[in-house]
């Protein structure tokens, strides 16, 4: 009877264990067909080192672009800060007036009480010489007319020291705003060059290597057609001698102003090597348009502090009537801008990570040439 018990309950069982086995082995065959069926997850193209190189100078583009913007919320706080000052020392020189009118006719007030007030007829009554009253009336009379006086101007000093200090309040809160923007300005400057450095970072030693091969091989490019530049103006140069000579005449060769010009470059020419920091403006840094307003203060004349500034001062002149002295903006946003030298040469503070150095105005797109004297 046993036994029958075991062999039923073999049979009972055996179909269920056999059912788990088929669902797991069904499971499993299901998990490998699905995973063998899956294409293969597609790694991310990694950009070219073009690419990168793209990258990176779009973004310290980027960045010089925001450091202009930086100088210009700087200038306007630096000088809303001194309008702040000024109006809040004539504050200060006004509550002082008032408080002299104050004091002034707290005095007149005191006189009056002890005297007990402005008794005439009692006065004329009780006088013993009527010259004395005389006398009397006409000092009360002054007194009183003193004291007209000092009440009106009371008036006006407190209307004019709350004018100066309404001012002074808006000019505050100006200033608050433009500084404001400074700190925004600032962080967007930042943001893009810790964009371009983590960027750079991320490059192996061998990409660094064919990142600074293709860097040098645009500034070959660039030296190339700067050396074309150059050519041309010796050529024009040599025409115009040459045409000197047959009228019998020396030509005029050189920049009518060129002891400023040499002086702007002179000054440009010592600084060679110094450091870009973005938003100096010397001495022992420079980035782009604080150099040329630097150099061109050493040649006494005063440049705005912008490029955006710089590039409508002086006069425009075509890029085939380059003379040495002359301010070269690049960019359709006129955000770098550098001193040019002659030759198809500047002098300029190219961007973060590098020093003030003589380079090709071929190397970056021109916007437009300025003749600022």
């Amino acid at each position: 009877m046993a036994t029958h018990r075991k062999a039923r309950t073999a049979i009972l069982t055996a179909p269920r264990t056999a059912v788990g086995l088929t669902t797991a082995a069904l499971a499993t065959v299901t998990l490998f067909s699905e995973t063998a069926g899956a294409a293969p997850a597609t790694p991310a193209p990694q950009p070219s080192i073009a690419q990168v190189k793209a990258k990176v100078d779009a973004l310290m583009h980027q960045a010089e672009v925001a450091t202009e913007h930086y100088n210009g919320a700087k200038e306007k706080a630096s000088q809303q800060n001194a309008t702040v000052n000024k109006l809040l020392a004539q504050a200060a020189q006004k509550t002082q007036a008032l408080n002299d009118s104050r004091r002034l006719l707290g005095q007149y007030a005191a006189a009056q009480y002890r005297s007990g007030g402005d008794d005439s007829t009692g006065r004329f009554l009780l006088a013993d010489d009527p010259q004395d009253l005389l006398d009397q009336a006409h000092l009360t009379s002054l007194l009183g007319k003193r004291q007209k006086s000092a009440v009106e101007s009371y008036r006006v000093q407190q209307a004019a020291a709350t004018q100066q200090r309404i001012e002074a309040a808006k000019s505050l809160a100006t200033l608050t705003t433009q500084q404001a923007q400074l700190r925004t300005a600032k962080a967007d400057v930042q943001t893009k060059l810790g964009a371009a450095q983590t960027l750079l970072n991320s490059l192996t030693a061998q990409e660094k290597a064919r990142l600074a091969a293709l860097q040098a091989q645009q500034e070959a490019e660039a030296r190339r057609k700067a050396a074309a530049i150059a050519a041309q103006e010796k050529a024009k140069a040599e025409t115009a001698k040459k045409a000197g000579t047959t009228a019998g005449t020396t030509a005029h060769t050189v920049p009518a102003n060129a002891s400023v010009s040499a002086k702007a470059i002179a000054f440009a020419r010592d600084q060679l090597g110094k450091p870009y920091v973005w938003g100096a403006t010397g001495p022992d840094s420079f980035d782009c348009s604080g150099l040329t307003q630097a150099a061109y203060r050493a040649a006494g004349i005063r440049l705005p502090r912008t490029t955006g500034e710089q590039v409508d001062v002086g006069t425009r002149v075509s890029q085939s009537d380059l003379e040495p002295g002359d301010l070269i903006f690049f960019y359709s946003d006129a955000s770098h801008v550098g001193l040019y030298m002659g030759g198809g040469n500047m002098i300029h503070a190219p961007h973060t990570g590098t020093v003030v150095k003589v380079a090709p105005i071929t190397e970056m797109p021109i916007y437009a040439a300025v003749r600022p004297y």
